[in-house]
Order: C-alpha cells, then structure tokens, then sequence
C-alpha cells in the first residue's frame, strides 16, 4: 500500500481478501460461528455445520433460539468456520427455515443458508490444525441426538437444490 494513501483508500485495501468459489469440506465435528443481526451483529456456536453442497450449509437451532428469531426477521448470516484441514472462511448469505421441526428432534428446526460470497480466511503465516471441538459432559445423549440431526441434514443436502 502507498505511504501517501487516504486513510478511505487504506480501509478499503485492508478490507479487500480473497473469496473462493465454493465451499471447502471440513471434518464433521466442526463448531461454526453464527452471526445473525437485529440490527447489532449476535454470534452463537452452532454445532456440525453440514456442507450441503458448493454454495449451501445446512444446520440445526434449537426453536427457541434467538438467533433463529433474528434470521427469521433478518435472513442475511453469516457463518464463521474454523476447521481442521486449514479451513478458515466466513459464509456468508441468506438463511431459510427448510423444517419447522427434525424428525426425532420436534424441539430444532433445520435451516438452509445459501452461500453468497465465501471470505477466505486461511493466511500463508499458519494453519488451522484443528478446529474448536466440544466434550460431552452429560451421558452421551445429547451426542446422540447431535448425530441424529447431522444424520438427517445430511440426508437432506442433495435435495436442497
């Protein structure tokens, strides 16, 4: 960047990064950030993001959530994944309610985001090694349960289009 660039000019440079064209896999037991607007920005964890396909993600909100009340009024998210395999990208896009309630989960709702623009985050510096995990502290059910609505959006993702 130019020593004598206007403060705009050095904003906009440094907001400038590349995006890719679609997106990259990333192991199943990723946790995402998902970032929902009312109009201040909310961030969540969201469990086992599913890659749907190049340009769609789908997931799994609990019903009384309110992010799920904030993208039902403000469909534009975006989801921040950091992820083994040097996967670190923010997409971003629309948020649709694909199921009111998850077979063998009537308390989730399944939600589709059709990707825009894919932020790629990855820097030449370092890696993303491994990604944010999570323990089970209780008796395994809610690991269970977690599997099983991973399992139906995964089911679900090549009939998204």
């Amino acid at each position: 960047m130019a020593a004598g660039a206007s403060p705009a000019q050095r904003l906009q440079n440094s907001a400038d990064h590349p995006e890719l064209d679609v997106l990259p896999e990333w192991p199943l037991e990723t946790i995402g950030v998902l970032v929902t607007t009312d109009p201040a920005p909310h961030a969540i964890p969201v469990s086992w993001p599913v890659r749907a396909d190049d340009r769609q993600i789908l997931l799994s909100l609990k019903f009384d959530r309110g992010s799920l009340a904030r993208l039902r009024e403000r469909p534009e998210v975006a989801l921040l994944i950091l992820g083994g395999g040097n996967v670190a990208l923010c997409a971003r896009g629309t948020a649709h309610v694909i199921a009111e309630g998850m077979p063998d989960a009537e308390d989730y709702v399944a939600v589709r985001i059709d990707v825009e623009v894919i932020d790629d985050h990855r820097q030449s510096a370092f890696a993303i090694v491994q990604g944010i995990q999570r323990t089970v502290l209780d008796d395994e059910s809610e690991l269970r349960a977690l599997k099983g609505r991973v399992s139906t959006l995964q089911s679900w993702a090549g009939d998204q289009n």
